[in-house]
């Protein structure tokens, strides 16, 4: 598949340009319902992105509970609240004159946390069959993604590129969160794997996709988005193996309960997030 770069017109960075990943020559304009935020604001997807956003996809299947169950918002109620959090984020990092990721990482775990909500609400409020809902999920996540923006590159040369945080990604990102609760909750419970056996299995499949997209340069969506979308799998069954335990076994879970098991994976997603930093003192920075 061949690349096209093309003038980003949506975030005015000077020498930030799209990196097209679709056929060459095809070149069709969506228009768009969010501001992106700024090219600083946004990492590389490179090994920490996909580092963090793995222990953003376990904290968020935490948090998503904590509001069903502690915050008494069940699988609804809290959809509002984190809609406006999400906006208030959007907007915080527009005004705000600090070029963070911690922008992006929080928009990232609002939107998982909300995910979390989704698919509970449609399969266990709803009483849905997975399958019936992991089909209908694919389908959206199939017409969302068509119209994400390509990938913006500092530079003609630069190989990795990062997400174009427009509308149509962070609704792709909300699909892809819910798509792969989805997927995590009937591995574990329909597949009889339990939370233990389906994160090992789950995250298996992430790796081969993950080598898959390494070994093409992530230059195509069905890359980058089958791998959101196996990393929230097994991010669901890796949160929910920290926190429950319905049978006997270590391979059901760990039992730490929901303010534990936030805890632990607020701390590694942090600890992931700031350590790395260290390491790549320019990473938060234009």
């Amino acid at each position: 598949m061949s690349e096209q770069s093309i003038k980003h017109q949506g975030i005015k960075h000077q020498g930030i340009e799209h990196q097209g990943l679709n056929h060459q020559g095809v070149a069709v304009k969506w228009p768009d319902f969010i501001r992106p935020m700024h090219y600083g604001s946004v990492p590389d997807v490179d090994a920490r992105y996909w580092a963090v956003m793995a222990m953003a996809s376990v904290l968020g299947c935490n948090t998503g509970d904590d509001c069903s169950y502690y915050f008494g918002w069940n699988h609804w109620i809290g959809l509002g609240p984190l809609a406006l959090i999400f906006f208030a984020v959007l907007f915080g990092e527009r005004r705000s004159s600090v070029r963070s990721q911690v922008w992006y990482w929080g928009a990232v775990i609002v939107l998982r946390t909300a995910a979390t909500n989704l698919a509970d609400l449609a399969t266990h409020t709803f009483a849905l069959p997975y399958l019936q809902v992991i089909r209908g999920l694919a389908v959206l996540q199939a017409l969302v993604v068509w119209p994400v923006a390509p990938r913006l590159l500092a530079a003609a040369s630069d190989s990795k590129g990062r997400p174009a945080t427009g509308g149509w990604y962070w609704l792709s990102l909300l699909t892809a969160g819910t798509l792969g609760t989805a997927i995590g909750d009937w591995v574990a419970d329909e597949l009889h794997l339990s939370t233990g056996y389906g994160t090992l299995l789950l995250t298996a499949i992430f790796g081969l996709v993950l080598a898959l997209g390494r070994r093409d340069g992530w230059t195509t969506k069905a890359a980058y988005w089958t791998a959101v979308i196996a990393l929230r799998a097994a991010g669901t069954t890796a949160g929910d193996w920290l926190a429950f335990r319905e049978d006997p076994g270590l391979h059901n879970g760990l039992n730490l309960g929901l303010p534990l098991s936030t805890a632990v994976s607020g701390a590694m997603f942090l600890g992931c997030l700031f350590a790395w930093r260290a390491r790549k003192r320019g990473a938060f920075r234009n």
